[in-house]
């Protein structure tokens, strides 16, 4: 099992930063990959952000690429999130996923509880 808890968010204005932080800890030996990703809405399903490979190959989604920067810290198991120029529809929920694969090759996806992220103006 893999636990993973997030940090920050909060209230932030308008055209400000965000940075999230997220700690894993457990059986973290076999994660592939971390990722961020946010709900914005209860009913809408949740996008990715950002995620960062073990090779450290990283991708963005759409609606935050050249805002947002992702980064992992493999030695103190900690990914983090900084993304500038806040709009009010980055408003949402935020999660942090952890993935491994089973030796079936079947992704095992790993959740933090989520972290509120407000931006007001």
């Amino acid at each position: 099992q893999v636990q993973l808890v997030e940090s920050g968010g909060g209230m932030v204005q308008v055209g400000g930063v965000m940075r999230l932080s997220c700690v894993m800890s457990g059986a973290t030996a076999r994660i592939n990959h971390m990722s961020w990703h946010r709900r914005r809405s209860p009913g809408q399903q949740r996008e990715v952000v950002a995620a960062v490979m073990n090779s450290g190959f990283e991708n963005y989604g759409d609606a935050v690429k050249g805002r947002v920067t992702i980064s992992r810290d493999i030695a103190k198991n900690a990914l983090h999130l900084e993304m500038h120029d806040l709009k009010p529809d980055d408003s949402g929920f935020y999660y942090c996923n952890a993935r491994e694969y089973t030796s079936n090759r079947i992704p095992q996806d790993y959740w933090g509880q989520g972290i509120q992220v407000t931006v007001s103006s």
